[in-house]
């Protein structure tokens, strides 16, 4: 048989071969090799859980929010995120309080607390320095840069105000000057605002330590409150 008859035979088989393969192979069975998965398919079988990004609230202020004289587990800011954690809000408190801040070194050291992402702002500070009878002018100032340096660097992040009053004994000029700050600089900043941060805790000596100015953790409930009312519409 010459040379090209045994090729075009050879042609021929390979042909039918083919065509046989690909009428009669049933793309369900088991070829040994892996079958694609159709596009549809995909999406159907593997659904990927959403997975709620965890949001950080950031408490900045004085020896009232870092819970001076109680357990911290106790301090408002804890208590606040026991609730988030109950209700399964993605969200976790960053407390930022030190005792004896001023408005002054508060503005110092905001820088320091927001390079973590801050998605919403708690700002409790001024109450060292109306108990030390600092101008009021200087603490509004001082609380207004500590706002800008926020909004610089978090343009969408949710701000609150945690308002403070001073006793009669700081005289009627100041205490008015002083309790004024706070709903000026919310209604200039469009921050939320918690009136008077004490309220239902100030003065009453059962619900403070001895010392007449730090609540105890029965007052830090009330504390929790106060804020919760404010801050849970942004939540």
């Amino acid at each position: 048989m010459s040379a090209n008859i045994l090729r075009n035979l050879y042609i021929g088989l390979a042909f039918s071969a083919s065509l046989l393969y690909g009428c009669g192979n049933n793309p369900k069975q088991d070829t040994g090799k892996t079958q694609p998965v159709a596009a549809s398919d995909s999406i159907t079988a593997i659904k990927p859980e959403k997975t709620a990004t965890v949001k950080n609230i950031l408490f900045f202020g004085t020896s009232l929010t870092a819970g001076l004289g109680v357990d911290p587990e106790q301090a408002f800011p804890a208590l606040i995120q026991a609730k988030i954690d109950s209700l399964s809000l993605p969200y976790k408190v960053i407390n930022g309080g030190l005792s004896g801040e001023t408005s002054a070194a508060g503005k110092g050291r905001i820088d320091w607390l927001l390079r973590q992402q801050v998605d919403i702002f708690v700002l409790e500070l001024g109450a060292n320095d109306g108990l030390r009878g600092l101008p009021v002018k200087d603490t509004e100032a001082n609380l207004q840069a500590v706002i800008d340096s926020v909004k610089k660097k978090y343009p969408n992040a949710k701000l609150l105000l945690a308002g403070m009053q001073m006793p009669p004994s700081m005289g009627e000029k100041y205490t008015t000057e002083f309790k004024n700050i706070f709903p000026e600089l919310a209604k200039k900043n469009h921050m939320d605002l918690v009136p008077f941060l004490l309220q239902g805790v100030g003065g009453i000596s059962r619900l403070n330590q001895k010392d007449g100015i730090h609540p105890t953790s029965e007052g830090h409930r009330i504390l929790a409150n106060n804020v919760w009312m404010k801050l849970k519409g942004d939540l």
